[in-house]
């Protein structure tokens, strides 16, 4: 018999975590425990406030209720009719029976960053506050030799911005140092076009959802005209007609995250609609535990990456779940010998 645990659990940020849409002290996930015959696998959903489609649920209610008593796993497959409307639980489910059918290891995937420890390359992620917090933050990561910052932007003065990244600039070319931005929708309409030009003096990779997502014309106009490439982020949440979305609106690149779009199917779906339009992507993490962040940096693995992955996000938390997962210099590295899995924490 299949027995299944819905375990929440709240993750504290040992910093505040400043985006333009708020700042978070800390997060709820919920952690899926799937057994049988004594093999353990587990997942997580960890939906985000004003982003996520199935924030607020009551996971563990959800599942008690939707979820008859006896399930096989097989059976347990085939429950989409609740899970499609819920990005991060499908992505939970997903993931917990990749490990139950891995034998309860957490190595859901066959892999060279699995089996053999080579590492993921990731950009270094710095949070929105103050001046000197920024720059505290940016040189950290430069001393620890990353090559690429992804850098949240839209909620201080944009002038304050554009003073950041012109003494980023001042030290490193984009040779040395690759720049990306995030603005997560902080622009207005009229504001896009002029805030892109300046912000093209300083030679970005990228800058992520401009606008706010659902305005697919002007979106479209913007990817047409930007002098800076737009990456599409939040753009890609509940969308069911993707060959559609990324037709209309053409953009430069799209960024993959599967608590909020769905899972690694949802993934898979995005990447083949990408691929057939020659646009690139990258995937990254949504600020989940070590258990969705290891079930993501495993899927990342399998594919020919040409780019850094926004995988970073481990080391946020006072409270993270421990894992084989390592940041060493500017790559994400999941050391299997060690095995040390910290899931005797949760309740």
């Amino acid at each position: 018999m299949l027995k299944i645990d819905v375990i929440p659990y709240e993750l504290n940020f040992k910093i505040p975590a400043g985006t333009s849409r708020g700042v978070l002290n800390n997060k709820l996930s919920y952690i899926i425990r799937l057994e049988e015959n004594g093999v353990v696998g587990y997942g997580e959903a960890g939906p985000l406030p004003k982003l996520s489609v199935d924030f607020g649920i009551d996971f563990k209610s959800l599942v008690e209720e939707k979820i008859k008593k006896g399930i096989t796993l097989e059976e347990l497959k085939t429950m989409t009719f609740f899970l499609s409307s819920m990005p991060s639980l499908k992505f939970a489910f997903e993931s917990a029976i990749l490990d139950l059918e891995s034998g309860g290891t957490q190595a859901l995937f066959d892999t060279p960053f699995v089996n053999r420890n080579e590492g993921i390359r990731i950009n270094g992620l710095i949070w929105m506050g103050d001046v000197d917090f920024m720059l505290s933050q940016i040189k950290s990561k430069l001393d620890s030799g990353f090559s690429c910052l992804k850098m949240k932007i839209g909620a201080i003065d944009f002038e304050l911005e554009l003073s950041i990244l012109k003494k980023i600039r001042s030290q490193f070319n984009e040779q040395d140092l690759e720049l990306r931005v995030d603005a997560n929708g902080a622009f207005s309409i009229d504001q896009a076009g002029s805030k892109l030009e300046r912000l093209s003096k300083f030679n970005l990779h990228s800058i992520e959802q401009p606008i706010k997502q659902g305005q697919v014309e002007s979106m479209a106009l913007l990817c047409n005209s930007s002098p800076v490439p737009i990456a599409l982020d939040e753009e890609l949440i509940g969308v069911v007609n993707k060959q559609a979305l990324i037709e209309d609106i053409k953009p430069q690149y799209i960024i993959l995250k599967p608590t909020l779009v769905g899972g690694f199917q949802s993934c898979n779906e995005w990447i083949q609609v990408a691929n057939s339009q020659k646009i690139s992507w990258w995937i990254t993490s949504a600020l989940e535990s070590n258990i969705g962040l290891n079930a993501i940096a495993q899927y990342t693995s399998q594919f020919d990456l040409k780019m850094p992955q926004g995988l970073g996000t481990g080391s946020l938390f006072t409270n993270n779940i421990k894992s084989p997962l390592q940041i060493e210099g500017e790559s994400l590295f999941y050391l299997r010998d060690s095995q040390d899995w910290g899931l005797d924490r949760l309740p």
